[in-house]
Formats: C-alpha cells, sequence, structure tokens
C-alpha cells in the first residue's frame, strides 16, 4: 500500500510538473520543470516496480490537483507556491524573493549561512509587525472612544479589553499557522527521506536542476548536490529549502509563536494606554497620542531595514498610517457616540 501511495504521489508531481511548465512563460523555468518532470517519472518507475500487479497502474488527477492547476493558470506558480509545496512540487525555492539579489550558493557553507540569516531576520520582522498591530489597533480603539466622549474608566476599560482581545488572536492565529507550518513541513520531512534513502542519485539530480535554474553552470550545480547529498543530516535539511522553499529553522513550536505574538502585540498596545493607567487626567489623550506617534515613527524606521529604504520615510509613512487610522476612528465616534 505504501508503494502504491509513494507511486501515485510521483506521478501527481510529474502531471503538476508539465502543467506548470506549459504554463511557465521564463524558458529556464520551463525546462526546469520539464525535466523535474522527468525525474518524477522515473522516481514513479522505481516505486512501480515494488508492486507486483504493475498493469493495473493508471494514474488519473484529483479535483484538487485540477483545481490547483487552474489556479495556477489564472494566478502563476509563484502565488501558488506555498500549495504546490505542499503537494510535493519540487523547485518552489526559485520563487521565493528571499533569494531575489543574493549569489547562488556555490558550497554548502554558503548555503547554511544564508538561510541562518534569512531566519533570523524573519523572526525579528515578525516581532516588529506584531508591536505595530498592537500600537496602531488599540491607539485607534482609544481614540475611537475619546471621540465619542467617554470617560476615563470606560476608555481604560476599552483599552485593556482591545489589548487582550488582539493579543489572545494575534497568540491564536500565529499558534494555528505554525502548528500548520510544523505538519505540512514533518509529512515533507518524512517523504524526503524516504525518497533520500531509495534513491539518493535522483534527489541529487533534482538539487542539481534547481541550482541550474538559479544561475549555476551545470557541473558546479551537479557538483554542490553531490556534496550536499554525501551528508544525509544536511541533505535533507538543504532539500527541504531548495526543492520545497521551507526553511525547518524558521518554525518555533506552535506555543513558542503563540507567547511571541502575544507580547509583542501586547508590547504596542500597551504603549497608548500608559496614560490612562496611570490615572484621570485632561492631558491622558494628547500623551497617548505622543507617544503612539514616536512608536510608530521607530518601529517604521526598524522596518527600513528590511526593505532598504530610509529610516526617515519608513517612520513618516508608518506615522501616515496610524494618524489616518487613528482620524478615521475618532471621527466614526464623534459622529456615532
Amino acid at each position: 500500500m505504501e508503494a502504491l501511495e509513494n507511486w501515485k504521489e510521483e506521478k501527481q508531481s510529474a502531471y503538476i510538473y508539465r502543467a506548470i511548465a506549459k504554463n511557465e512563460a521564463n524558458p529556464v523555468h520551463k525546462q526546469l520543470f520539464q525535466e523535474l518532470a522527468l525525474l518524477a517519472d522515473r522516481q514513479a518507475a522505481i516505486w512501480a516496480q515494488k508492486l507486483q500487479n504493475t498493469t493495473s497502474l493508471s494514474y488519473h488527477p484529483t479535483m484538487r490537483v485540477r483545481l490547483v492547476i487552474q489556479l495556477v493558470r489564472w494566478f502563476g506558480s509563484r502565488s501558488l507556491r506555498v500549495a504546490l509545496a505542499a503537494m510535493k512540487v519540487r523547485g518552489m525555492s526559485i520563487y521565493q524573493g528571499a533569494t531575489m539579489g543574493h549569489p547562488t550558493p556555490t558550497t554548502v557553507d554558503e548555503v547554511e549561512h544564508r538561510h541562518t540569516s534569512v531566519s533570523k531576520g524573519n523572526n525579528l520582522r515578525a516581532a516588529v509587525f506584531g508591536v505595530n498591530d498592537g500600537l496602531i489597533s488599540n491607539a485607534s480603539l482609544i481614540l475611537g472612544m475619546a471621540g465619542a466622549q467617554a470617560g476615563h474608566h470606560f476608555i481604560l476599560l476599552s483599552g485593556v479589553a482591545g489589548l487582550l482581545a488582539g493579543a489572545c488572536s494575534m497568540g491564536a492565529g500565529e499558534y494555528v499557522s505554525v502548528r500548520s507550518q510544523r505538519e505540512l513541513l514533518e509529512y515533507q520531512l518524512r517523504l524526503e527521506k524516504e525518497e533520500l534513502d531509495l534513491y539518493p542519485e535522483e534527489e541529487a539530480a533534482e538539487l542539481a536542476l534547481i541550482y541550474e535554474a538559479r544561475g549555476l553552470s551545470k557541473a558546479e550545480a551537479v557538483k554542490v548536490a553531490h556534496l550536499l547529498i554525501q551528508d544525509p543530516d544536511k541533505a535533507l535539511d538543504t532539500l527541504a529549502r531548495e526543492e520545497l522553499g521551507i526553511n525547518p529553522k524558521e518554525l518555533m513550536s506552535p506555543w513558542g509563536a503563540a507567547f511571541s505574538s502575544f507580547v509583542s502585540f501586547g508590547a504596542g498596545a500597551f504603549v497608548p494606554l500608559v496614560p490612562f493607567l496611570l490615572g484621570d487626567s485632561s492631558l491622558n489623550l494628547d500623551i497617548a497620542i505622543g507617544l503612539t506617534a514616536l512608536s510608530l515613527f521607530v518601529v517604521g524606521g526598524v522596518l527600513s531595514l528590511f526593505t532598504q529604504r530610509s529610516a526617515l520615510l519608513g517612520g513618516l509613512r508608518m506615522l501616515f498610517i496610524g494618524m489616518f487610522a487613528g482620524t478615521v476612528t475618532y471621527v466614526i465616534g464623534s459622529l456615532f457616540r
């Protein structure tokens, strides 16, 4: 039964590769997926040899496969890369924005260093976005209540409720997201490990095709792929990244991710709430606006580190977005009270 399922997986991959190749305008990408389809057919033949009755083998694409292929025709493979990776389609790393503008690695050390840097950057970026979400959402909520001329205690209660509700929502969403990613990763790694044990040469050939499509000469691509395949642990790790576009080191535990999102959102949402926690004063709203504006400017400047743009412009843009959101909620509160 396991051999039959693996045969179906490989035939499905070959079918999707050919559909992607047919839709590809980039000739290098088109050739990559055509050759990956041939490799998938070869791997399916290996599984077929393990089955006693091969005369009844016939692949028919499922409704899910047909739907994904139709979506690829409409939106392109880049937009569907996560769904394609989940369906055992290799080569998705050629669509990753993180690889744009970076030289293609030519040694094992370069591969590991690049992915480690990307992982750390993603963790920091996620934390900054969490703080930003908390700042804008809770400041807007407080301004909406202030616009409705609510009293100090109502504003304080709303701010605390907004902080807790938003932080819990972010934490729950991150838990579900990371858990789903981990389940997908574990499934894909299990398949990769089986294939690596059964036909390492075919796996090396797939990896070489991907490196060749990303700019290496054929000889260099083959050399790097075979160097990586020689170490089973590094090979499995690299195959997940380069073939599926998944970086295992980017995934935290679901509970850790939930806690991190809860804290980062809560930290941002706490800022506009500070003056109201210190007592009832006519200056509370002005102080909350000032603290929020300063924090938004800093967050915008930090986010510019990931976009290579001016920190000043990044800070001003984030400040404008926060001002717009706060103004809208304040006006709505004033109108409807």
